[in-house]
């Protein structure tokens, strides 16, 4: 069986202009990057007329570690859609090379539903995360330098909340000491490194609407606090303007293709289990601006991403998915429901009556907001009994649960998947939000730990309790609330499988960002630089003398 990179490197790929023509986009409305990848240019020279700016969202159950193929659904649905003569455009995001070379690995899809070139997607592909990791340690070096020189903002160095980061997964950097070795080498204090996938700056692109936004977005970045404890922001320094230059071309989306031949932007790659999970609002929106249906993702399960995409992204965005496609696999729920890795693809339909819960519980929170859901059961190694064990447990919700074999099929393995997301976008809904936004900022931690994640109670820190008050005395609470926890099980125990309920949910920090506009929970032991396995997918990984790659997937 060929591996997905052996399948990319089979296909035949469009010139990126011909992908450009089939939105209506002119060459002057792209740059080309090579002759595959482009950034689009905004605002759009004209928008085609009667287009029904459908969009539908992507998510899944809790995964496994392996992933359950959500990327490789949404990339085979699109193909599908437009197979069965519904104009579509995918919207999704560009990979961190922290997971490429780590367990995870790319994030392009597989088999015959992947969106190319790959390898210069889960690489390098246009810079866009190197440009926001040099912004971000570019600020990093202008605060160290400002709290040496005159300092007048009064900026105390031990209360410096902003971070470098890098886009790897690299668990030395997590804390670090910087300024040692003697007064001109700086101010000596503690920091350290996030991934650059969860930077405030990768939450900032991907939120903001256009060039304008995303200045006064980095304007109202916190950086730290004053001597009198007063929040310091980059407008405050005087630097907004500088970090804006190198993130202005970031800030294009970028337009590459499936081996399909649907249209596929790919911008922005924020983690959801540690910050919000979604592709820009810039990439969707010009996505919706030029299809009839736009095809999204949210990442992780739906109590991440989805959850996010919801209560962050759609107010940005103006624009409620109208269908909902939830991913599940016979393998997650068998490991929910406690199934040893090595017997995963053996059939045991009790297993996964058992794992139905997990299941059953992310339908019932997309149903709580109302919104219309089918389950698509992407194939991987399951059996027909398997099968038909999941389409009867979803069916007590009204939901159909459908096979796609996308990976080994592209899109024609998704035909009755897309014939029923065209049928559910056409139903009328009226989405019901999970939490007023005037709400407290307690209130609306609590609502989704409790409402989404099956919480008996939140339980804050210290640390926590106090940074509660102090924000909303600084007028904060009217802000969303981003929860960083565990992908791999709805609490923040990732040991805690299936759907547990009555469990403490712990809050151990808050971290404000104002120029993302939301305020971050830290939950459980979460961490905001990963580290590499005791195998990672680097150790497979090779080049040949004339630069063909193999071990990428």
């Amino acid at each position: 069986m060929p591996t997905d990179i052996e399948i990319a490197d089979a296909a035949t790929l469009q010139p990126i202009e011909k992908i450009a023509e089939k939105l209506g986009l002119s060459a002057d409305e792209i740059e080309p990057y090579g002759h595959y990848k482009a950034k689009i240019n905004l605002p759009l020279a004209h928008k085609p007329a009667g287009k029904k700016g459908k969009l539908v969202l992507v998510t899944a159950v809790n995964p496994t570690p392996a992933g359950e193929g959500k990327t490789t659904v949404l990339i085979g649905l699109g193909d599908a859609m437009n197979k069965l003569g519904h104009q579509t455009t995918i919207a999704m995001r560009e990979p961190s090379m922290g997971p490429v070379f780590g367990i995870k690995g790319g994030a392009t899809g597989g088999g015959l539903a992947q969106v190319a070139p790959m390898e210069d997607i889960n690489l390098h592909f246009t810079g866009d995360l190197h440009a926001l990791t040099s912004a971000n340690n570019t600020l990093a070096a202008l605060i160290d330098n400002y709290i040496m020189r005159e300092n007048k903002a009064r900026l105390d160095p031990r209360r410096i909340i902003w971070k470098r980061c890098d886009d790897v997964n690299d668990r030395a950097l997590r804390k670090i000491n910087t300024g040692l070795g003697g007064i001109m080498q700086g101010i000596p204090r503690e920091t350290g490194f996030d991934i650059t996938a969860a930077s405030e700056l990768m939450a900032i692109l991907c939120l903001s609407r256009d060039l304008h936004d995303l200045k006064e977005r980095i304007g109202r970045i916190i950086v730290g606090y004053s001597f009198e404890k007063k929040p310091v922001t980059v407008d405050d320094l005087g630097f907004t303007d500088a970090i804006a230059i190198l993130l202005k071309d970031a800030l294009k989306p970028n337009l590459v293709q499936s081996l399909g031949g649907t249209p596929a932007v790919v911008h922005g790659g924020p983690f959801a289990n540690i910050a919000h999970g979604c592709n820009s609002v810039l990439a969707t929106q010009t996505a919706m601006d030029l299809s009839d249906y736009t095809v999204t993702e949210a990442g992780f399960g739906a109590d991440l991403g989805a959850e996010k995409f919801l209560d962050i992204k759609r107010p940005v965005l103006g624009k409620t998915p109208d269908a909902v496609v939830l991913v599940a696999t016979a393998r997650a729920l068998k490991h929910n429901a406690g199934v040893a890795k090595d017997k995963l693809n053996d059939e045991d339909v009790d297993a996964v009556k058992a794992g139905l819960p997990n299941l059953e519980r992310h339908i019932q929170n997309l149903q709580r907001y109302n919104l219309p859901v089918v389950v698509a059961i992407n194939h991987f190694s399951s059996t027909d009994a398997e099968n038909q064990a999941i389409a009867d447990g979803v069916a007590k919700y009204g939901v159909k649960a459908i096979l796609a074999d996308e990976w080994a099929k592209g899109g024609d393995g998704a035909l009755e998947l897309a014939a029923e997301v065209v049928r559910l976008t056409e139903q009328p809904f009226t989405f019901s939000p999970l939490y007023d936004y005037n709400d407290s900022l307690e209130n609306k931690l609590t609502t989704i730990a409790t409402k989404i994640y099956g919480a008996k109670d939140v339980v804050f820190s210290s640390k926590a309790s106090k940074q509660l008050k102090q924000f909303e005395e600084a007028g904060w609470g009217n802000l969303p609330v981003c929860i960083a926890k565990t992908q791999y099980s709805f609490s923040d125990d990732q040991t805690k499988l299936g759907a547990p309920s009555n469990f403490d949910f712990h809050i151990r920090e808050l971290v404000p960002k104002l120029g993302a506009g939301f305020i971050v929970a830290l939950s459980g032991s979460i961490m905001t630089m990963p580290g590499l396995s005791k195998h990672p997918a680097a150790e497979n990984m090779t080049i040949s003398d004339d630069g063909k790659i193999t071990g990428l997937f």
